[in-house]
């Protein structure tokens, strides 16, 4: 009795081989085949620079927000003043700190005072956030601190000033100038409030890779803060650094119960929700778009495949004649479309990784050509497109190009496995 070969044997990928290998004289390889294998290519390099681009772009925001804000902000509900104002400064804040900063997942917790003042240099002027701030606690924000693009001498903090990149070049200034602050909230007199004007020297430039905190913010000595804004002995929030800022929710309970009665907090998440949810919306409805890509070029496999089919329909009726079974002459056109998907997406890939690892020289090289000016942080908040590969995102692509590709190859393969050797055969 003769033995049932396994599925896949060797002649099935032998015959298979010799289909996709026959010129397009002899009913071999379709333009269709071609097409659909270019498709492929493209559909898993769009696919996979797409989703590098995305996770580039959540992580460099992200990175730029924790690198220059507090993951959690701690500050008054606030009590009603003597003029039936409500006061939100907090009294206590060394206390307040000190406790935060036991807390288990805490890194740092720091005072802040806070206003929004104008800054001029000559003859140039621009509205900026002061923030009043110790200079260990300066040193420990590395989107400030470690900056790749600052200069000048953050040692020198407790002597003038600390500005964005933005805010220089706003009011043309650099370090050495010396700068006005103007607040309209300055000193009382018998005759009402004037403005206070102070002069400050510019000791560091940093760049904190946000074009909005670059554009807009100002470091300025706890101390001299308190006294610039009238607020002596008192601070206007707290700034909490975390391990995991990632994670807050677990630590949000026990900041609040440190803190104290009348606290409340406020995180980087509540800040930037509403962004990282659109990216999360667009990032979903991105992957179903290419995804529909990926399905489209998948599906003229199919074409060719039928087209495969037609013209080998003398060899399939021999074949069955000699005594191959449904399933061999099934597997033998599921190879032929099978390995379509597999070397589309495998190529697919190779671009998709290449454009990822160097997306600085190929953006730089689209700058140039388009003459500059692609890219406007204005409008992006970040200074360049970033790119990260993770491997979770290739072998996503790689999943949805070879399922879908094995899926519409099975039904033109199914329907060679059921052609009847007779009719195949009755007009040969």
């Amino acid at each position: 009795m003769a033995r049932t070969p396994p599925p896949f044997a060797a002649f099935e990928w032998k015959i298979a081989w010799r289909y996709l290998r026959a010129r397009r004289a002899e009913g071999g390889v379709s333009v269709m085949t071609w097409i659909s294998l270019i498709g492929i290519t493209l559909a898993v390099f769009a696919l996979i620079a797409t989703l590098a681009v995305r996770s580039g772009f959540r992580s460099e925001f992200v990175g730029t927000i924790l690198g220059a804000n507090a993951h959690v902000t701690v500050y008054s509900a606030g009590e009603l003043d003597e003029q039936g104002r409500v006061d939100r400064t907090i009294v206590d804040y060394d206390g307040m700190t000190r406790r935060i900063g036991q807390v288990p997942g805490v890194q740092r917790a720091a005072p802040l005072v806070k206003g929004q003042v104008l800054i001029t240099n000559r003859d140039r002027s621009s509205g900026v956030e002061v923030f009043g701030i110790r200079q260990d606690d300066l040193f420990s924000l590395p989107g400030i601190a470690q900056s790749d693009q600052a200069y000048g001498d953050l040692s020198r903090f407790e002597d003038g000033i600390a500005i964005g990149s933005g805010v220089a070049r706003a009011i043309g200034a650099t370090v050495g100038d010396r700068v006005k602050l103007t607040s309209p909230n300055g000193v009382k007199t018998a005759f009402g409030t004037s403005p206070r004007v102070n002069a400050y020297e510019v000791v560091y430039v940093f760049s904190a890779g946000r074009y909005d905190i670059d554009r807009t913010r100002v470091y300025l000595p706890f101390a001299e803060a308190q006294s610039f804004f009238n607020r002596e002995g008192v601070a206007d929030e707290i700034e909490v650094m975390v391990d995991s800022p990632e994670d807050l929710n677990p630590l949000l309970i026990p900041i609040l119960e440190a803190a104290g009665e009348r606290s409340q907090i406020w995180t980087w998440q509540d800040a930037s929700g509403g962004f990282l949810r659109a990216l999360e919306v667009e990032d979903n409805v991105m992957f179903i778009i290419l995804s529909i890509l990926v399905l489209i070029a998948a599906m003229n496999i199919v074409s060719g495949l039928i087209m495969l089919v037609k013209n080998k329909g003398r060899d399939i009726g021999i074949l069955r004649t000699i005594g191959l079974s449904e399933g061999s002459v099934l597997r033998v056109f599921f190879i032929c479309g099978a390995f379509t998907g597999i070397l589309g997406t495998t190529m697919g890939v190779i671009l998709g990784c290449l454009f990822a690892l160097y997306i600085d020289p190929i953006f730089s090289f689209v700058n140039f050509v388009m003459g500059g000016g692609v890219w406007d942080p204005a409008i992006r908040g970040i200074y360049a497109l970033p790119a990260e590969l993770h491997l979770s995102d290739v072998l996503k692509a790689i999943g949805l190009s070879l399922g879908l590709s094995f899926f519409v190859t099975y039904f033109p393969a199914r329907r060679a496995a059921r052609l009847n050797p007779v009719e195949a055969l009755r007009y040969e």
